[in-house]
């Protein structure tokens, strides 16, 4: 069993981040050429992705720590964000409150309802925490909410995918990179010849979109290969083998590969079993339950790519949100 974790996609979330004001015409050009080359190439960039300076590279709080955080999250359905959540009320909260720089962190929830999400950030905004942590949320609809947020001296950090509000701190890995990277991968897998079924994650979040584009432009390298459907498993193992299995129900060609975004992929495994179908080539991520099934049938695949490990994942923004806060924007 071989495990495939690219350094690639973790080193992608720095350059966003903290690219210099004094570098706007090229924000990129403090990254090593042989980073910026392999993470950014301009044939595999999302072309909405911000890259650019920091609205807050000179930026101070309005007061010293420990500070009180908002952490408006969009969504807690499936194990990622369950991993996220672990991460962070078992490590995260108690290491910064042990260091005396945080007071509280105040959690919402917003289940996927993007209106719900720029309400509650509102309020937070209104209670008075000193910065925003969002994930994975819809890259344009918190724009102005976020802009009211800075006008009001708060900062907001998006983890796991980026806003375009140019008052937003983005630390996203190129997804688009992560998805080329698994259509690659499986083109190999199956003798770049075949029929893949492609299940995206959450459409409409820049995470999901910017893979499911990778993932469809590397798969245009192989003629024979064909991505004969296209459906939304929502990140979410139930939600996935639930659309698998109704897609299976109504195509009963020859199917070889299933691409599909983690942390689903052991939905797409209990469709395959269930649908009485042979196993083929999955991709898989992190998720404990289909790393088991790998476990126990190590010829179902050759390798595994985890590109997004929710904790690590998380910290980065947190880590980047505690640095703004201590003046290193």
């Amino acid at each position: 069993m071989k495990s495939l974790v690219s350094p690639l996609l973790a080193l992608a979330a720095l350059a966003a981040a903290f690219a210099s004001p004094a570098i706007a015409a090229d924000p990129l050009a403090d990254i090593p050429a042989n980073i910026r080359d392999r993470v950014y190439p301009a044939d595999k960039m999302d072309p909405a992705q911000p890259l650019g300076p920091s609205a807050y590279r000179d930026w101070k709080p309005k007061k010293g720590p420990p500070w009180t955080i908002g952490y408006a999250s969009s969504y807690a359905g499936n194990t990622w964000r369950a991993g996220v959540m672990d991460r962070l009320q078992h490590e995260i909260i108690p290491k910064w409150k042990k260091l005396g720089l945080i007071k509280e962190v105040i959690i919402t929830e917003s289940n996927l309802k993007d209106s719900v999400q720029i309400q509650q950030m509102r309020q937070l905004v209104d209670q008075g925490v000193d910065a925003i942590i969002v994930c994975c949320s819809n890259p344009t609809a918190l724009n102005q909410t976020v802009k009211y947020a800075y006008d009001k001296g708060v900062p907001t950090f998006s983890a796991v995918g980026y806003l375009t509000s140019p008052y937003a701190v983005n630390s996203s890995a190129n997804f688009v990179v992560g998805g080329h990277m698994m259509g690659d991968w499986m083109a190999n897998e199956i003798g770049k010849k075949g029929n893949v079924l492609v299940v995206e994650g959450i459409p409409g979040t820049s995470a999901s979109d910017s893979q499911d584009r990778g993932i469809k432009e590397a798969l245009k390298k192989y003629p024979d290969v064909k991505v004969v459907g296209s459906i939304a498993g929502m990140w979410t193992d139930q939600i996935a083998q639930a659309e698998i299995q109704k897609w299976l129900a109504t195509h009963p060609a020859e199917l070889d590969g299933v691409i599909i975004q983690s942390a689903s992929e052991l939905g797409a495994i209990r469709a395959l079993k269930q649908s009485g179908r042979k196993m083929v080539p999955i991709t898989i991520g992190g998720e404990e339950g289909a790393l088991c099934y790998w476990r126990k049938n190590l010829g179902a695949i050759s390798s595994a790519l985890q590109a997004w490990p929710p904790g690590d994942d998380f910290e980065l923004s947190w880590n980047i949100m505690m640095r703004t806060l201590e003046g290193q924007g």
